[in-house]
């Protein structure tokens, strides 16, 4: 049954954040990117590009500008996703400009997220940085909004399971 899949699936999914060095190839990329791609959107505006980051120095300037979070130069690659504003704006809006875009990169991010792990990848979301900063690595223009950074790489690390809260604290019903 394809829920049980899914349900096994997201239950693999961990935040992981040592990678060894073996390289992500080219292929596997494709496959995530390719996953992305079939995101729902608002509107079906898809305001939202990933960057593929392979670049060493790339990578540790997206590092320091995530408050030293090292791990990220560490990953084989890492997939920068960011907003459009200015796409959705022109159909919806303050409202597309300010949330639909970033949620279509939020989406965009999650699938990448899952299809990694489906893979065999390990991958965490980085969402602390400095904006300023990753969009001029990113080389985004300025009206474009960095929304997440994911690490891509063979984890270094078996996960344990985390915690959760019961579904009674975050279900309300009404």
């Amino acid at each position: 049954m394809v829920f049980n899949n899914l349900q096994e699936l997201v239950k693999k999914r961990h935040s992981i954040r040592a990678f060894n060095q073996e390289p992500v190839t080219d292929e596997l990329v494709t496959k995530i990117l390719e996953v992305v791609q079939t995101a729902p959107t608002a509107g079906n505006l898809q305001a939202y590009e990933v960057v593929v980051v392979k670049d060493p120095e790339v990578r540790q300037k997206l590092a320091r500008a995530a408050l030293g979070q090292s791990f990220l130069a560490t990953a084989p690659v890492v997939l920068g996703f960011v907003a459009l504003p200015v796409t959705s704006g022109q159909r919806y809006g303050a409202r597309g400009a300010q949330l639909y875009s970033i949620q279509d990169a939020t989406i965009a991010a999650t699938y990448a997220m899952l299809a990694a792990t489906a893979l065999g990848l390990a991958t965490t979301w980085v969402g602390a940085f400095h904006e300023d900063e990753v969009r001029a690595a990113l080389n985004a223009e300025a009206n474009q909004v960095p929304v997440a950074l994911l690490p891509l790489g063979y984890g270094a690390v078996e996960p344990q399971p985390t915690p959760r809260r019961p579904l009674d604290e975050i279900v309300r019903e009404l």
